[in-house]
C-alpha cells in the first residue's frame, strides 16, 4: 500500500513559499551576476581591453610623444636646435597656423571641413592693413566682420541645404582669393601697417614671445572648455559620430554646423589680422596651400578626418610638430623646400595609416 501524507506531515503554504522564494532569489542572483572569467577567456578579454586603451592613448597623444622624440632628437644632433632663439622661432611661427587649426579641429570633428581658411587668412590680413590708417579697432573689426560673414555663409549653405562641405568651401576659398585680389588691385598693391599700437600687437610680447602667442594659449584652452565642456562641443562630436543619430536625439544640427563654421572663418581671419601686425603689411601671396597644412596638422594631431573623434590638445601638438620637422630640415641647411613638401607629405600618410589602424583596434569604423 502506498501511504498517503498525513495533514501533519505536509508542509504548510507558507513555508512552502517561502522556499519557493528563497530558491527564486539565490537562483535571479546567480543569473545576475556573471562569475569573473577564469582561465583562458579571462586572459583574452584582459589583452582586448589593454589594447584598446593603448590605441587610444596613441592616438590622442601620439603627436605629442613623437613631438617629444623628435625635440630630444634636434637637440642631439644639432646644437643650435635646442637655442632659445630656435625655440621662440618655431612657436611663433607655428602660432598663426595653430589659430586656424582651432577652428579646423571643430570643423573636422564635426564631420566637415574648411578649405576656404588660406584664402581668409589673405584676406584678414589685406584688410587689417587696408583699414589700419582708421585705427587698430577699424583693424581689427573689419576682417573679422568679412571673414566671420563669409563663414556664416558656407555654414548656411552647408547645413540648409545638404551640400558637401568640400565643394562649398572649395567655391569660397576661389571666391575669397578673387575678391582678395580685387582689392589689392590684382596682387599689385600692398597696404602697409602704420598704425603703431596696431603693429604692437603682432610684434611686441614678454619673456621672448610675441603677443600672438599668448593669444593662440588663450584660444587653445577656450577651444578645449568649449569642446569638453559645455553642450556645443558634445553636438559637435555627436553630428561628427553620427549625424542621423544625432538628429533623433533633438541635437540642432543646423545650427551647430553653422556656428562651427563661423567660427573658422573668424578664427582664420584673426590668424591673418595678427600676421599683417607682425608683418606691418598685407601680403598678399601668403596662404597658399596653408589649409592643407591647417588640415594635415589636425589630423597628425589625432583627429580623424571621418569626424567625432578629436581634440584640441593634439591639433597643438600637431602643429608644432609640423614646426619642429621644418626646423629640423631647415638645420641640415642643404634641403630645398621641395624635399621639406616630400618629407611633410609621406609623415602625414604614415599618420593617417596609422590612424586607421588605430581606429580599427578600438572598434570605429
Amino acid at each position: 500500500m502506498t501511504e498517503s501524507p498525513s495533514p501533519m506531515s505536509s508542509p504548510s503554504p507558507m513555508s512552502s513559499t517561502g522556499s519557493s522564494a528563497s530558491v527564486s532569489t539565490s537562483t535571479a542572483s546567480k543569473a545576475v551576476v556573471p562569475s569573473p572569467a577564469t582561465g583562458p577567456d579571462a586572459a583574452v578579454e584582459q589583452e582586448g581591453v589593454l589594447r584598446e586603451r593603448v590605441s587610444r592613448l596613441l592616438q590622442q597623444h601620439g603627436a605629442l610623444m613623437v613631438l617629444a622624440v623628435l625635440v630630444a632628437f634636434g637637440s642631439v644632433a644639432f646644437e643650435s636646435f635646442a637655442t632659445t632663439g630656435n625655440a621662440a622661432s618655431v612657436i611663433v611661427s607655428s602660432a598663426f597656423p595653430a589659430i586656424i587649426a582651432i577652428g579646423m579641429t571643430f570643423v573636422i570633428i564635426s564631420g566637415g571641413i574648411d578649405l576656404s581658411v588660406g584664402s581668409l587668412f589673405v584676406l584678414g590680413g589685406v584688410l587689417a592693413a587696408y583699414a589700419s590708417p582708421a585705427g587698430p579697432l577699424a583693424a581689427l573689426a573689419l576682417p573679422l566682420a568679412v571673414c566671420g560673414l563669409v563663414g556664416l555663409v558656407q555654414g548656411l549653405i552647408i547645413a540648409r541645404t545638404g551640400m558637401a562641405p568640400f565643394i562649398v568651401t572649395l567655391a569660397g576659398m576661389l571666391g575669397v582669393r578673387g575678391l582678395m585680389l580685387a582689392i589689392s588691385n590684382e596682387g599689385a598693391t600692398t597696404y602697409l601697417v602704420r598704425d603703431p599700437i596696431f603693429a604692437a600687437l603682432g610684434q611686441d610680447g614678454f619673456f621672448g614671445l610675441t603677443y600672438p602667442v599668448y593669444i593662440t594659449v588663450l584660444l587653445a584652452l577656450l577651444g578645449m572648455l568649449l569642446l569638453q565642456r559645455t553642450g556645443f562641443g558634445q553636438n559637435v562630436y555627436a553630428i561628427g559620430g553620427n549625424e542621423d543619430a544625432a538628429a533623433l536625439m533633438g541635437v540642432p544640427v543646423a545650427r551647430t554646423k553653422v556656428l562651427v563654421y563661423l567660427m573658422s572663418g573668424l578664427l582664420a581671419g584673426l590668424a591673418g589680422v595678427l600676421n599683417a601686425a607682425r608683418l606691418s603689411s598685407g601680403v598678399t601671396i601668403l596662404g597658399i596651400g596653408l589649409e592643407l597644412d591647417v588640415i594635415a596638422a589636425v589630423v597628425i594631431g589625432g583627429t580623424l578626418l571621418t569626424g567625432g573623434v578629436g581634440g584640441i590638445t593634439g591639433t597643438m601638438a600637431g602643429v608644432l610638430l609640423m614646426g619642429v620637422i621644418q626646423s629640423l630640415i631647415n638645420q641640415v641647411g642643404n634641403l630645398t623646400s621641395s624635399v621639406q613638401q616630400v618629407v611633410s607629405g609621406v609623415f602625414l600618410a604614415l599618420v593617417v595609416i596609422a590612424q586607421r589602424l588605430l581606429s580599427k583596434a578600438q572598434g570605429i569604423s
